[in-house]
Formats: structure tokens, sequence, C-alpha cells
């Protein structure tokens, strides 16, 4: 007998406005409150305010809300937002709290994770690592779309849990070049005979220029080649178009451009990349997180280290300064030819870098795994690093370091580190690599 599946009862969202107390906050940052039983998440919330706010989603014990207004009892916490759009743009959602109540929540959110789901807590807690917290994204992906009833463009970020593109005229958070001119960015593309046909646009920001890759879902004439390229030309960014998969990019403008690149100063380290490939978002802090890697590892001239999930060799390059040999393994092979370029410009001999799967069951006959290293590094995406960690119990590495993205994962991967391979967890904390957003960038540090 097929299994009959109980359909949800839909509940009809109320057109009035409810007023509550706001008494606790969620790793998200929203406001929680409780109604008629349920539990409300209210975006731009804080404990201790009185709100009136408006139902956006409604289930049988929880419901999602907005603040209408802010009724009495500011918390301190509260700051008041920069942005005009605030609230509709889904590019932030901590500008309401200031910077030391973004760092707290993070850091919270953080210890409660390693707590609950690693079931292990530091026996140090690291100072927060923090940068700018304005125009700092040198990296993003920008919606684009013709709203044919405002008979405009659009270009920014994606509004708040929807596929709409928050129409604005400028973003603090984007680094300058592109962020102060994004009216003028989609005011050019209104120009083109293939409006409708431009999606997106990727932003990428190296230490001397900025370039925009344009995507496009239709061959693009040449009379708007020529107008993109002109635009760019005179907003000093580099143009690039891009038809088919990510990685296959075309130079519009200059026709053959100077790569992009970032400097690690302290490290005498200078990393090429192209506008597709990852890189972290906010240079300055990536600078100092580099720094607090190399100080936690504690490395020595003899120590042989191990980067898994190397990428372009921002971690592998400045560390091989710092010791005998690095290894780096990338999944991306793309990436490991890169990583090997930049060893090369950077006249780096003493790395080696592998293309390996690190989620491929049959990775245990790979001759660098059989290897013994005194140091490990893990920067993996958000998914973790899990499938790799049984192998590195033969290693007898006396330190770990683990850079991570997502706090969950961590929490997880960290519980398999100490209650399965014989580690314990000496240092934890967060870096904010995001400001004004939820997400938690974080690290932590592992000893036998």
């Amino acid at each position: 007998m097929a299994k009959q599946h109980r359909r949800k009862r839909r509940i009809r969202l109320p057109e009035e406005s409810v007023i509550a107390d706001v008494t606790g906050l969620s790793a998200e940052g929203r406001g929680i409150t409780h109604v008629d039983a349920r539990t409300v998440f209210v975006a731009q919330a804080l404990p201790g305010e009185r709100v009136s706010f408006k139902y956006t989603r409604i289930t049988e014990k929880v419901a999602e809300a907005r603040v209408v207004e802010l009724l009495q009892q500011a918390s301190s916490d509260r700051v008041q937002a920069r942005c005009a759009v605030f609230g509709l743009c889904g590019g932030c959602s901590l500008q309401h709290m200031s910077s030391a109540a973004q760092i707290e929540l993070k850091q919270k959110t953080l210890l409660e994770h390693l707590q609950h789901i690693g079931k292990i807590a530091p026996r140090k807690i690291l100072p927060p690592l923090m940068g700018p917290v304005w125009q700092y994204r040198h990296k993003a992906r920008l919606g684009v779309r013709y709203v044919h009833k405002k008979q405009k463009v659009l270009v920014g970020f994606r509004e708040s849990n929807s596929s709409f593109i928050t129409d604005t005229e400028r973003c603090d958070i984007l680094h300058p070049s592109v962020g102060e001119i994004l009216e003028l960015l989609a005011q050019c593309i209104h120009d083109l005979e293939i409006r409708e046909q431009i999606p997106q646009i990727e932003v990428a920001i190296g230490d001397q220029c900025a370039a925009l890759v344009f995507r496009h879902l239709q061959p693009m004439p040449a009379s708007d080649r020529k107008k993109l390229a002109d635009f760019c030309q005179q907003h000093n960014l580099h143009a690039w178009l891009q038809a088919g998969k990510p990685d296959q990019l075309e130079p519009l403008w200059p026709q053959t451009p100077e790569p992009l690149s970032y400097e690690l100063p302290e490290f005498n380290v200078r990393i090429e990349f192209e506008p597709s490939d990852f890189t972290q978002i906010n240079t300055d802090l990536n600078r100092s997180m580099v720094r607090r890697v190399i100080e936690l590892l504690e490395l020595e001239p003899e120590h042989r280290i191990l980067d898994l999930f190397c990428g372009l060799g921002n971690f592998s390059l400045p560390m091989a300064k710092h010791s005998a040999h690095v290894t780096g393994v990338e999944g991306a092979e793309e990436m490991v030819q890169k990583a090997r370029a930049n060893a090369l410009r950077n006249q780096i001999d003493n790395t080696e870098f592998i293309h390996a799967n690190l989620y491929d069951e049959a990775l245990f006959s790979a001759p660098w795994l059989k290897q013994n290293y005194d140091r490990i590094l893990l920067d993996p995406p958000r998914s973790g690093a899990v499938e790799i960690l049984p192998y590195l119990k033969k290693m007898q590495a006396q330190r770990i370091v683990y850079v991570s993205c997502h706090p969950a994962t961590l929490a997880r991967d960290a519980g398999v580190l100490v209650n399965e391979l014989g580690y314990k967890l000496v240092f934890a904390g967060v870096m904010d690599m995001f400001p004004h957003t939820a997400h938690v960038e974080s690290i932590a540090v592992f000893e036998k």
C-alpha cells in the first residue's frame, strides 16, 4: 500500500500586526519571541525590545516575521543601519546590530555548535579576528534583471528570501570600485540589445584592478560589446564575458588583461588568480587570517606540512617560507595548476601540489597519505572534512589547524578529531570575514 502523506495545513497570514516582547536571539541574528504557543523569529528585532511585527510565514509550531515598528526600550546593541535598503536586501542581515554584538553572536554560535554537536569545548577562546566592516567585499555575485513594470534594469544582491533583485543605487559592503556605481552599471546594461539575457555579474577585485564577468545567455552583438567595453574602460574595470561554463571566460577589455592578484606582504607572497577562481572575499581579513594560521601552527624550519583543500596556495606558499616542505592537496585540477604556477612566480621550491578528490573513498592508496607530517592545515568548504579525517590518524601530526566557513560541520569534525582520533581542542575563535551577515568563519586548533 502506498504511503499516505498528511498534507500540511496552510495557515493564512494575518493582515494585522502583532505586539510582543523579544526575549532571545537566534544564530541568524533574528529576535525570538513566543505568540500563541509558537516560537516566532523576528528579523531585525533584538532581545529586550518590544516590537510590532507582521508575519511572513506561519506553521503550526514556528513562525517568521519582520519588524514594523520598534515600540520601546531599544537594545543597547542596536545601531542605525547604514544602508537604505537594509531589511529588504539579502546581502546583509545584521546592520541593526553593533559590530561588538555581531561578534558576540558569532562567538556564541560557534561555542554552542561545538558543545551541542561535537560535545566538546576549547580550553581557550581566541580573541576575534576583525577587519574593515564596510567596502570589504572583493568577491561577489550580483543578480541582474530587466523589470518590465519599472522599465529599468536592476543590479544588486537578491532580496531576502526572494528571487527578486534589490532596487538599489549603491552597496556599502562592496568594494567602492563597484559598490558606488551600481546605478550607472544598471543603466549601461539597460542600453544593451540583450539586456534581458544577462542574469548575473561576477565581481572579482585584485589589489591593482577590478574585474566584472558578464554572464550572457545569447550571443552578444558587437554594439553591446563596445558599450560594455567603453563603460568598463571609463570606470577602470576589466570586462569579461561568460557564455558557457563559469571558468570559460572571454576577455572583453582589455583584450589581454593583466592577471588579478593580491599580496600577502608580511610573507612577500603574491597570489595571481582569474575572476572565476575562489578567493577569500575580504582581502584585509585574509591577510590577518594567514598570519594567525601560521602563528597557531607553531612552525619550525624542519617541519613537513600537509595543506588539505589548498586552493591557489593562499596558506601553502606563506607556510613554505617557515618550514621544510608543504604538500598541498586540492580537488580542482585547474586550481592545482595555478598553485604550482604561483609557487614558481614566488620562487618557492619546497612545495608540492597534488590533485585529489578529498571525498573519494579510494584515497587510501594515495602515496601522500602514507607519509608523516608535523602539522596539518584543513580549510574545507561548507560540507567539512569528515571523509578525510580517518586518514589523518596514522600521520602523527602533533598539531592540526582547522579553518572553517560553517560552524556545524566544524563542530562535527572536531568531535571526530577529539573523541576518535585522540586530539584535544586547545583553541577556537571566530574571524569576521563577512561583517553584517550571520555567516560564521572560525578557526580551531587541535593538539595531540
